[in-house]
């Protein structure tokens, strides 16, 4: 079993021993990660980048993390694979000799 899908497992089972699986529906899952993302944000609100707590941001990160493998589980999505399309798209709206050290968008390059 490769890693992803073993983290994804100890999550689902987490959930489910607490019979937290009712409120997990993809809508929710999905609102979820956006709050604990600007929990993420809260982080660095008014500091400089290194002046956030690095615990903290881990664990905004974590909760990032176990709603997004839950999310793509209800989905019968493989992080693994959707992450690799999206790199592959990506690559092609940003190619290395255009993009190489700018910020601008694709559509600006």
């Amino acid at each position: 079993m490769g890693e992803i899908k073993e983290i994804t497992e100890k999550i689902r089972q987490f959930t489910e021993d607490r019979d937290w699986d009712q409120f997990h529906n993809p809508k929710d899952l999905a609102i979820a990660i956006s709050i604990e993302a600007n929990e993420l944000l809260e982080c660095f609100l008014w500091k400089s980048h290194n002046e956030a707590k690095p615990e903290k941001v881990k664990e905004e990160l974590a909760d990032i993390f176990n709603y997004a493998f839950l999310l793509a589980e209800k989905l019968n999505l493989d992080p693994l694979q959707i992450v690799e399309e999206k790199m592959r798209k990506n690559a092609e709206k940003y190619p290395v000799e255009k993009s190489r050290g700018t910020a601008k968008k694709y559509n600006e390059l």
